[in-house]
């Protein structure tokens, strides 16, 4: 169900309530057992497609099971681990979105507002204006500001063999991130199309931090990761490595699947922020939608917006920071995918959250995420 292949092929190398109980993982070597067999082999397929490894969680009620396939580490041949940590991409947005929904909840901002009531000034130049846009339209990219992503010059920095290594431990602020978009003109005047833009969710962030006078992932912890009591995610700050157990992340930083293959595990992740800043794992992030899906994280009229959604390609409806799949059996998921250097992920849950399905490839150039939805919720 990969959003990034799907709808937005700019972000290929992208910066792409009440506690639960914490359940195991009942995690097989080979991952067999069940109902989940065929979702063990399209795992296996898509590592046998050239991408290092793969790990996948799959949360049933209070049943887990788990699988992996491939290697973590390409020099040792280390196998990846069900309870890897690893970079989750634009999975971050899901989070985001949602303490924005808390904090219209709360009566402390409307998604009415503009941005420009919120941050002043800062979306101006080449036909962007922020007292023209919404925060829905921020959540729901809406908005026509331009994608960071698609800036040359940030690509050349951040995203090419050339710069990469260069600049991987750069500290940016996010206004940096948003002045690299202000560079160019707006895709669309505000609300009249459909565009993925990281930049949306940066400018999203700084509404939370503006809005509450903390650091959006302060936010992050304190309304869902210790609630859910989330002990593998994180919004790392400065932090360039991964915390243990994790496997290596590796990219060819280039837009083919041909070339050498660079290990890009280490990263200062502000340069995604709000977009793409987070680490996770497989475990933690079923838990997280399966949340969210059930009405533990929002109340029911703002889980209802988040899930009210516009068409953004064939079978794709987006909402606010959540993304509603139709499988090719009928079948609805509800959740995001997220893409950042040497990490690919994608993480649903059915509507009702009992069924919850979270894939991670520790390589960016290939790897079909799609076949094992497909797999675990169509091909019983």
């Amino acid at each position: 169900m990969s959003v990034r292949t799907t709808l937005v092929a700019v972000t290929a190398l992208a910066l792409s309530a009440a506690a639960l109980a914490a359940p195991a993982v009942a995690a097989s070597p080979a991952g067999t057992g069940g109902d989940h067999e065929l979702t063990r082999r399209a795992a296996a397929a898509a590592v046998a497609e050239g991408v290092p490894g793969v790990t996948v969680a799959v949360k049933e009620g209070h049943r887990t099971w788990s699988t992996t396939a491939g290697v973590g580490d390409i020099r040792s041949g280390k196998p990846r681990s069900p309870h890897d940590h690893y970079r989750v991409g634009s999975v971050t947005k899901t989070f985001v979105a949602t303490v924005i929904l808390q904090l219209e909840a709360e009566g402390r901002l409307s998604l009415d507002d503009t941005v420009d009531e919120w941050l002043p000034g800062l979306v101006r130049g080449n036909g962007h204006d922020g007292r023209a846009i919404t925060l829905r339209q921020l959540l729901n990219h809406t908005s026509g500001i331009f994608d960071v992503l698609a800036d040359p010059n940030y690509q050349r920095k951040y995203m090419s063999a050339e710069g990469f290594f260069e600049h991987r431990y750069d500290r940016l602020k996010p206004e940096d991130l948003v002045a690299f978009a202000m560079t160019h003109e707006p895709f669309f005047k505000p609300g009249t199309s459909w565009r993925y833009s990281n930049t949306n969710y940066v400018l999203a962030a700084l509404v939370i931090e503006k809005a509450t006078g903390h650091p959006y992932g302060d936010e992050v912890r304190r309304r869902i990761i210790n609630p859910l009591d989330l002990k593998s995610t994180s919004v790392p700050v400065d932090r360039v490595t991964l915390p243990r157990p994790s496997s290596r992340a590796y990219s060819k930083l280039a837009r083919t699947d041909t070339g050498p293959t660079y290990d890009v595990t280490e990263l200062n992740p502000g340069i995604a922020y709000g977009g793409g800043q987070m680490i996770s794992s497989s475990a933690d992030l079923n838990r997280f939608y399966s949340a969210l899906l059930r009405g533990k994280l929002l109340p029911p009229e703002q889980l209802k917006k988040m899930k009210t959604t516009v068409r953004a390609a064939e079978r794709y409806g987006y909402g606010l920071g959540l993304v509603d799949v139709e499988l090719s059996c009928g079948v609805h998921v509800w959740g995001h995918d997220g893409g950042i250097h040497g990490s690919n992920t994608d993480a649903a849950t059915t509507e009702d959250g009992h069924h919850a399905v979270a894939v991670n490839f520790n390589g960016d150039w290939s790897g079909n995420t799609e076949s094992v939805f497909e797999a675990e919720y169509c091909e019983k």
